[in-house]
């Protein structure tokens, strides 16, 4: 390692723990202005509309996504594309929150004229208590005064971190208070890895679960695996109840003789089975610890077997 790595290094070790300490400063600093902006938010019958200029725009871009994600509908409205129309995205019953390091910024002119004009109430995020858009606020959230990153202290980055952090922790907080559970989350994450996670078994489980009844002989159990083509087959009771399940496994086990047996005398007594509201993931990990294919789903608080799901439905599904 060259002693201009390890400078480089050191700066970019300086840059995080700088940027850590804000945020402690944050939390620390963190009052009743923050109790008072969840209660304008929760409040509110239209949406959130989070806007910004430069790089705070970027910010509110990524704030009113996390807000929309976790139940509470938001957008973001660019501040100069605001003055050509887009203050139509903003309409009364709606919450504005607006960021603005300095709380000078220029293009911010006319949202906040807006705000007044239609009694919209507007969240100020800014380092400067006394600026012009503090001036605005209904609610104002104060950043502590802590220097930029960089040596020079011009480029936004501590600052843009405490503004994403106190977005999301308000988010979050909007999100803890209205319940919201990781099935509302799904509803807004159908896609990717995230989707996938959150997939329930009731979502990729098959609802025609092999079934046989256990007095039925092992020659007609076969061509029920068979015709099937999971490998396996559950075994039922006399009152319909799942009793035990026949796989590849037991079939060796009674290979001597396996004609002669009933399916009752062949399976493997209480298998595992999972119920259908359990996430997708549980069951592979159950499947994986097991090392075996398939899990019989059975109704909840019951013995009812009412879908079987494969690995192969997991994996296709993205589920890992």
């Amino acid at each position: 390692m060259t002693s201009s790595s390890i400078d480089l290094t050191a700066t970019g070790r300086r840059v995080i723990r700088r940027e850590a300490e804000a945020l402690a400063r944050l939390g620390d600093a963190l009052d009743d202005s923050f109790a008072r902006a969840l209660d304008l938010l929760m409040a509110a019958e239209g949406r959130v509309i989070v806007s910004g200029m430069g790089k705070s725009g970027h910010i509110a871009r990524k704030i009113a996504a996390t807000f929309a994600s976790t139940g509470t509908p938001a957008h973001f409205v660019h501040p100069a594309e605001a003055s050509h129309g887009d203050l139509g995205m903003v309409a009364s019953g709606d919450v504005l929150i607006v960021l603005s390091n300095s709380g000078e910024t220029p293009e911010l002119a006319d949202i906040l004229a807006h705000a007044k004009r239609f009694a919209i109430p507007l969240i100020a995020i800014t380092s400067r208590a006394g600026s012009t858009l503090m001036g605005h606020a209904t609610v104002g959230l104060t950043l502590p005064d802590v220097p930029e990153a960089c040596e020079k202290g011009i480029v936004p980055t501590t600052s843009t971190t405490m503004t994403l952090a106190l977005g999301d922790a308000l988010a979050v907080a909007l999100m803890e208070h209205r319940a919201f559970t990781p099935d509302h989350f799904r509803m807004f994450h159908p896609g990717g890895k995230l989707g996938a996670r959150l997939l329930k078994v009731r979502d990729l489980m098959h609802d025609d679960p092999p079934l046989v009844a256990g007095t039925l002989a092992m020659g007609d159990t076969l061509l029920e695996i068979t015709r099937r083509g999971f490998g396996v087959v559950g075994v039922t009771d006399a009152a319909g109840d799942l009793a035990g399940i026949i796989t590849d496994g037991d079939l060796r086990r009674h290979l001597d003789g396996l004609m002669l047996h009933k399916a009752g005398e062949v399976m493997t007594a209480n298998p595992r089975t999972i119920g259908p509201d359990a996430l997708a993931g549980e069951a592979l990990a159950v499947m994986n610890d097991r090392k075996i294919t398939c899990l019989l789903v059975t109704a909840p608080d019951t013995r009812r077997a009412i879908g079987i799901l494969h690995v192969h439905d997991c994996l296709r599904a993205g589920v890992v």
